[in-house]
């Protein structure tokens, strides 16, 4: 069967829906954001999704020339093509979301992890071109990864392999609360969310002057910190070292799983650049067992925005 000129991609995020309709030579020809909060339940945010897609469906020529539909989503488990128990999403248990689009749209759906279709994304479009080993980690309301092994996803025997960002980094009586349910997880420290929870905590208790300080503490986000610290703030320089430094100490910890070539970063906080990678450097580095040393290489993605992970949502949509 001939096959139909256009995809669609879905980054599912724990703020925004980013849709993309995709050609076959990776080209973003429309695309379209919906607040992924605020629709009550699953099946009202399909609907108000599937609504905002006409437009860009219809620019392209309708439904009859949309191949399929891929889609990366927090807890998304590839085989049954659900979001099963989502920490940062509010909808609980297990959400059929591939069959629910597919329903609607009248289209095939295939559904992965976010992290994993980043990862995608970047092996075929990006940064990690032509490796077959190399972990990506997706820095945004939670902290996702996928690990690409021999040129191909880990999904272990239930779909949820790769979770790193639940690897616990905070023994102490004093851990953080993680999302998931569990104390003192990478996610609560290195997400975008986690950053801002530090720059929250240290407000309360230091003293150290801060333009942070200007902003309501349930309004900052990790990017008014990488702002502040490209200014010369102090606090902000801090917060960013120890984000840093405890990101670097974990991914040097991942090396030894799978020996990647490359560990590469993506999200919101990677765009303070050196601000935040130089302390995940030196920490990686010093951390690092020396098997390993000066064989896998710290990268940003090569791809802006949400473009890693439409892209690699869309290339799912392409094997249907």
């Amino acid at each position: 069967m001939e096959k139909k000129p256009y995809v669609i991609g879905l980054d599912l995020g724990g703020t925004n829906s980013v849709f993309g309709i995709v050609d076959s030579k990776a080209n973003v020809v429309a695309s379209v954001s919906v607040k992924t909060r605020g629709h009550g339940t699953a099946e009202q945010y399909v609907t108000d999704c599937c609504e905002a897609l006409q437009p860009i469906i219809t620019q392209v020529g309708g439904i009859d020339k949309i191949q399929a539909m891929g889609i990366g989503a927090p807890n998304g488990n590839y085989y049954t093509g659900s979001v099963e128990n989502a920490p940062n999403l509010e909808w609980p248990g297990i959400v059929p979301l591939a069959k629910m689009f597919s329903e609607k749209l009248g289209v095939p759906v295939a559904l992965t992890n976010d992290a994993n279709a980043a990862a995608i994304g970047e092996m075929a479009y990006g940064a990690a071109r032509g490796m077959k080993h190399f972990i990506m980690i997706t820095l945004g309301t939670g902290l996702g990864s996928g690990i690409v092994v021999n040129g191909q996803l880990v999904y272990g025997c239930d779909g949820f392999a790769g979770e790193l960002g639940h690897v616990v980094v905070d023994r102490s009586e004093h851990a953080r609360d993680c999302g998931c349910g569990r104390k003192g997880c990478l996610e609560a420290y290195c997400s975008a969310t986690g950053m801002a929870r530090t720059a929250r905590e240290w407000l309360a208790i230091r003293t150290t002057p801060s333009t942070l300080r200007d902003i309501p503490a349930e309004q900052i986000e990790s990017k008014d910190i990488s702002i502040a610290a490209s200014q010369g703030d102090k606090l902000a320089k801090e917060i960013m070292n120890y984000s840093g430094e405890l990101l670097g100490k974990a991914c040097a910890d991942f090396v030894n799983f799978s020996s990647p070539q490359a560990i590469i970063f993506f999200g919101g906080p990677t765009k303070a650049g050196d601000l935040l990678m130089n302390p995940v450097r030196k920490a990686f580095e010093e951390n690092l067992l020396s098997n390993f040393k000066g064989k896998c290489k710290l990268l940003l993605s090569e791809l802006d925005g949400a473009s890693a992970a439409v892209l690699g949502a869309s290339a799912l949509g392409w094997e249907l």
